[in-house]
């Protein structure tokens, strides 16, 4: 690892929480890339400490003491969730053609970095990879031999990605109407429990009464049928559960996971397979899960149109 160079540029997602800002700046600064795009939204008009907040954040970024072109996407205005993490992703890979992306409460490993852009340059032409995740929600269990497995969702605390997979992406879910009347989407996850949570999950993103940008995401990946690449430890750690937070203020089981170093040298399959038993523990413990409608108003409540995060 201590010979390690990093060579991918890194987007930083920021807003206005400062002290997690800090911490994950402080490793990206371990790791030296020799390009950092910064995604900053403004400040909410309806919570008067954001300017200082948002200031605060942004002044860390003044910190940077090592050879790096940083290119910054500020706004003076608010856009929300969905409309600022999306335009500044929009703007990323408008400038680059890949990059490792954190946001300002995911706190990476030092291998994340090494893994995220091994991966990228092994996948850069596969059109059945989508993206690189360094997240792990199998709590312990180990799916392969190998260093990684592949899977359909797209776990966005810490990840990397190539233009041309982010060209897929739209944010307004155009197609979410011919997908749902066609019968697809049921056909794609094969159980009823989790259409009724996918169904209803897009539907309200597609209407404009869930702000966020993630789950677009999902869905621009899974009607490609594109795969995302899993470590097979957890590389990055949620740091932002809390009340600061806007879309996790209660803390729960995936909440500051442990990391762990990735192997040296990496291991890869032989195959590109989804894991479909990793793939249901993860949909049955994150998303449609046992309480179904529970975890569906939860989430809904907490991404409501309107606010940050």
């Amino acid at each position: 690892m201590s010979d390690f160079q990093l060579k991918t540029p890194v987007a930083f997602i920021i807003f206005n929480r400062p002290d997690t800002t800090k911490r994950v700046f402080a490793e990206i600064a371990k790791a030296r890339p020799p390009k950092l795009l910064v995604i900053a939204d403004g400040p909410r008009t309806d919570r008067p400490d954001d300017v200082e907040k948002c200031a605060a954040a942004r002044a860390i970024i003044d910190n940077v003491d090592w050879d790096c072109d940083v290119l910054t996407n500020y706004l003076d205005v608010n856009l929300g969730c969905k409309r600022r993490v999306s335009s500044g992703l929009d703007w990323v890979f408008n400038t680059v053609e890949e990059a490792i992306i954190l946001e300002d409460d995911c706190l990476p490993h030092p291998t994340f970095f090494r893994f995220c852009e091994e991966m990228l340059e092994k996948y850069r032409d596969d059109e059945r990879i989508a993206m690189i995740s360094g997240d792990n929600f199998q709590f312990g269990r180990k799916r392969t031999e190998y260093s990684y497995y592949f899977s359909r969702y797209t776990h966005i605390w810490g990840w990397a990605s190539w233009r041309r997979a982010w060209r897929n992406y739209d944010v307004d879910m155009k197609r979410w109407p011919e997908i749902r009347d066609g019968g697809w989407l049921e056909d794609l996850l094969g159980s009823k429990v989790s259409y009724l949570y996918w169904k209803y999950i897009f539907e309200n993103v597609y209407k404009g009464k869930i702000d966020t940008w993630d789950y677009q995401w999902i869905f621009s990946c899974w009607i490609q049928g594109a795969l995302t690449v899993i470590p097979n430890v957890n590389l990055v750690s949620n740091i932002g559960f809390g009340m600061k937070a806007e879309h996790t203020k209660v803390k729960d089981k995936f909440a500051e996971i442990e990391t762990e170093p990735m192997s040296d040298p990496i291991s890869h399959p032989e195959y590109i397979l989804r894991d479909s038993k990793a793939d249901f523990l993860v949909e049955n413990k994150m998303f449609s899960g046992t309480s179904l409608m529970l975890r569906v108003i939860h989430r809904a409540i907490n991404k409501l149109k309107g606010t940050h995060r």
